[in-house]
């Protein structure tokens, strides 16, 4: 089998993600990054919480120490029917916080539907979206909302880390894996303000946008089959073709647990492979709207993520895994290096040692060859995916208190009646 388109294929997206990309985002920084401190909209947070636990209260009281004027920010938890104590946990969180509204769902509607409710009963024009299981940075409404510097501007995300990187050796590869993948990858699409896949662990839309494209959020579908997974690409994606602008910052950033086991890292490669394969060949119908480059680099991403597994298996039939496997090792212990001399002015908690990304040579081709094919036969799945066994509320938070003035009661929402 001949592999050089393979082989150029690899080398186009190479490129783009640790060459051109990150020249752009030098050359056209002043622009990629812009900034308007005179701007402070009034900014609503929404929380979707499923079976989260303890982990809810510190989402809402890290949300509560942002230094954005309180008079302009509010706060909205959504709960999908939890089974556990998470109700309890956010109700405890908004104790004493008149601007935390704590919602309950009538039924397991789905976190799309839970967030879709939230933000039709808001009023704020910015929504900030941020996943249940995050602390957010001080900073991080402030820096999000200064980088809407256009009305073009749509959506703005931030950056994450992993809050638990020394836990083991995959929470230390993961770290940096994230540390590639929010500040490498996505130059390209930053320096034209296109940026495809804004992370639902901390993103803030203007909210009319959200309204406006809720009926495409509503209907989506593969041949009649709900998609409930991905959610997050797929609003991005819809915004860039609607004709908005979106922006990504590492200036705004929270912290969020990574699965620290195989089977909780296969888990979340094999969803998130889902979720690149749904909404990269769903885009194919119009990404030439993208600029050029971005097109280019977009169709060239999808390429190679369905050509990889053949590169594997190929290289298996050979005998030539193991020299590849070599390869793949190399190249990741060059990444990690980079990766520490990048981050060498962080504080030592908040760095992993370079040679962590080392099993990430091995790992990759085994989820490449294993789980894209397997996630092109599972397209139909999807669920909340949560993680772990909540931890247990404490005692005077074991049951919603009475008449709390925060606690919106059960309402039967639009469109509701899906479950995740």
């Amino acid at each position: 089998m001949e592999l050089f388109p393979v082989h150029l294929l690899v080398l186009v997206v190479m490129m783009n993600r640790y060459v051109l990309g990150p020249l752009l985002r030098r050359v056209r920084g002043r622009w990629v990054d812009a900034t308007d401190d005179g701007y402070q909209p009034t900014v609503t947070v929404v929380i979707p919480l499923f079976n989260e636990g303890e982990g809810i209260y510190h989402a809402v009281r890290s949300l509560l120490a942002q230094d954005y004027p309180h008079d302009k920010l509010s706060i909205c938890v959504v709960d999908d029917c939890s089974t556990d104590d998470s109700l309890a946990w956010a109700l405890r969180a908004a104790e004493g916080h008149l601007n935390v509204k704590v919602m309950r769902n009538p039924h397991n509607m789905g976190k799309r539907k839970g967030i879709a409710r939230a933000v039709r009963e808001a009023t704020a024009e910015l929504i900030v979206s941020v996943d249940s299981d995050v602390v957010v940075h001080p900073s991080a409404v402030r820096e999000l909302v200064r980088r809407f510097v256009s009305p073009r501007i749509a959506a703005v995300g931030g950056r994450t880390y992993v809050a638990n990187r020394h836990q083991n050796w995959m929470t230390r590869m993961i770290e940096i894996k994230f540390y590639f993948a929010q500040e490498w990858l996505k130059d390209l699409e930053r320096s034209f303000r296109s940026v495809l896949c804004l992370s639902g662990c901390l993103t803030a839309y203007r909210r009319h946008v959200l309204l406006e494209l809720d009926p495409i959020l509503e209907a989506r579908n593969i041949a009649g089959v709900p998609i409930k997974y991905g959610e997050d690409r797929f609003l991005t994606r819809q915004i860039v073709k609607a004709g908005y602008e979106t922006v990504y910052t590492t200036a705004a950033w929270c912290q969020t647990a990574a699965p620290a086991t195989l089977a909780g890292y296969f888990s979340q490669q094999l969803r998130w492979r889902r979720s690149n394969l749904v909404d990269m060949l769903c885009g194919l119908s119009h990404a030439w709207r993208l600029h050029p480059i971005v097109g280019v680099h977009y169709v060239s991403q999808l390429a190679l993520l369905l050509s990889y597994p053949v590169i594997i298996i190929h290289n298996i039939l050979n005998g030539q895994f193991w020299s590849v496997l070599l390869l793949h090792m190399l190249v990741m212990g060059a990444m990690g290096l980079i990766y520490r001399i990048d981050k060498r002015h962080l504080p030592p908690e908040m760095r992993v040692p370079a040679l962590s990304f080392l099993p990430m040579g091995l790992l990759m081709p085994i989820t490449y060859a294993l789980f894209t094919p397997l996630a092109l036969f599972t397209l139909d799945s999807g669920s909340w995916e949560t993680r772990g066994k909540p931890s247990a509320a404490p005692a005077e938070s074991a049951s919603p208190p009475a008449g709390t003035a925060n606690t919106v009661a059960p309402t039967r929402a639009a469109g509701g009646g899906s479950t995740p």
